[in-house]
């Protein structure tokens, strides 16, 4: 599979071989050729790339803004007198958990941006700065994907946003993998991991909990590698979330997010969909027509529903 990118690295377009790509766009195939072995640009302005899986690419040919993010957290510290099945009680506790580093990822971009605290900041707990740059990037999405994130991160980063005044972002849609994966799979696990390795996917990194205390004594070297285990996650997620997305029955309708007269995939917004012959989205009392999307395989159904009454078609509303 060839990949079409601009300059700044932004996914155009994606063809099949080399060949495709230079028929569609008028182009010599050697001139593609030159340009995915030896990185060259075309007509200064296109560049080409090869990847063996649609998966190691991520493709939005949507409006919308899609965020995938994954944070990290300190652990509670406390006394204890036991190993198993204590009751901690407030005044036990020593320090409260806050954010340690944050990595998040648009859909369609190659970088992740992230944020990971400085030695003085977490020996003084003091997520402040953190947290402000978080609340940028998710006023600005308006979908996020985490794995867990209903759980565990949406809920962990509005308590800081809370605690450090801070205002509510703008609203946005979400998508949790994890929940994605317990209602359409049939699991041992529905971890990040376990679903990486069953899609083949490169895992997370290896880490343990002595990472996390050094962290804690605020080590610049721990805090760094903290930084990058937390962007390994939401490079995973990405590509968990690419291979979900077609079974994802609630996902966000992404043509909402455009202004397009034409009919487009609702879960990739691409305009490549073909229409199933005499196949049909049945509800109790009205059919749609099925849809099919070539790029990301989504079904969808048609804007307009056929009413049926004695078997005969009364009506055609719009969806």
């Amino acid at each position: 599979m060839i990949i079409q990118k601009d300059l700044e690295g932004n996914i155009i377009a994606q063809y099949k071989n080399k060949s495709e790509a230079a028929r569609i766009l008028g182009l010599n195939e050697s001139s593609i050729r030159r340009a995915v072995t030896q990185n060259r640009t075309v007509h200064g302005k296109f560049k080409f790339v090869k990847v063996n899986d649609i998966s190691e690419v991520s493709i939005n040919k949507s409006k919308a803004k899609i965020l995938f993010l994954d944070i990290e957290t300190a652990p509670i510290r406390a006394y204890t007198w036991g190993l198993w099945q204590q009751n901690i009680y407030l005044d036990q506790i020593i320090s409260n958990w806050f954010m340690i580093s944050w990595s998040a990822k648009w859909l369609g971009e190659q970088d992740t941006m992230s944020d990971v605290l400085t030695p003085d900041e977490i020996i003084n707990e003091d997520d402040e700065r953190l947290m402000q740059n978080l609340w940028t990037i998710l006023d600005e999405a308006q979908i996020v994907v985490a794995h867990n994130g209903k759980g565990f991160d949406i809920p962990k980063i509005t308590t800081r946003f809370l605690v450090h005044n801070m205002p509510p972002p703008s609203p946005y849609r979400q998508i949790d993998t994890k929940e994605v994966s317990k209602n359409t799979l049939n699991l041992p696990s529905n971890k990040l991991e376990a679903l990486a390795r069953l899609f083949g996917f490169e895992g997370k990194y290896d880490t343990d909990f002595e990472l996390w205390a050094d962290c804690m004594k605020g080590d610049v070297t721990a805090l760094l590698r903290m930084e990058e285990y937390n962007n390994q996650d939401v490079r995973v997620l990405e590509k968990v979330y690419i291979k979900l997305r077609p079974y994802m029955k609630n996902h966000p309708n992404l043509d909402l997010f455009d202004d397009k007269e034409v009919i487009t995939c609702p879960h990739c917004g691409s305009e490549s969909i073909e229409l199933k012959e005499n196949k049909y989205f049945y509800t109790q009392s009205v059919k749609y027509q099925l849809y099919t999307c070539k790029d990301c395989g989504a079904h969808s159904r048609g804007k307009k529903g056929i009413v049926f009454m004695n078997k005969k078609q009364i009506s055609a509303i719009p969806r």
